[in-house]
């Protein structure tokens, strides 16, 4: 997994509007990037709702938010429309960030064995380098947790 003082890995994936979005497109402002596990699903949705609602506070610290997940460009634009998110969503459909951020990992749910993000978020500085790793956020904590490692 990739740790805090560490530069984060590059990346190129599609938003939600299937545009490309790379990190190096942000270099010189602070990333929050949130890995969570699919969209328009109760946890996630909270979460995402949340950044949402906290957009002006992720303004004032000067922060960046993107999300992954490994859903298609297709999910994660109804997702975004459904819930009215302005902020961008990446659709990581082979998991290749995921990994080498090392978020995908096996779980377990009711018996059942499969693989997926681990709900896991990174604080980058405007230089790219990991400030602060949050792994396995509850979804209606993480604003706060965020926002405090942004101050």
């Amino acid at each position: 997994m990739v740790e805090t003082g560490q530069q984060a890995p590059e990346f190129t994936l599609p938003d939600q509007t299937g545009e490309p979005v790379s990190l190096s497109d942000f270099r010189g402002q602070k990333v929050v990037v949130y890995f969570y596990p699919k969209a328009d699903t109760p946890g996630c949705t909270t979460q995402a709702c949340g950044i949402r609602d906290h957009t002006e506070e992720y303004d004032a610290a000067g922060a960046v938010v993107l999300g992954i997940s490994p859903d298609t460009v297709d999910d994660v634009r109804k997702f975004a429309d459904k819930f009215d998110l302005r902020f961008h969503l990446l659709a990581d459909a082979d998991h290749a960030v995921a990994d080498a951020y090392g978020v995908w990992v096996e779980k377990t749910n009711y018996g059942r064995t499969y693989w997926g993000n681990e709900r896991t978020t990174f604080v980058l500085d405007a230089e790219g380098r990991v400030t602060d790793v949050l792994r396995k956020v509850k979804p209606a904590q993480h604003d706060d947790l965020v926002l405090s490692a942004l101050a």
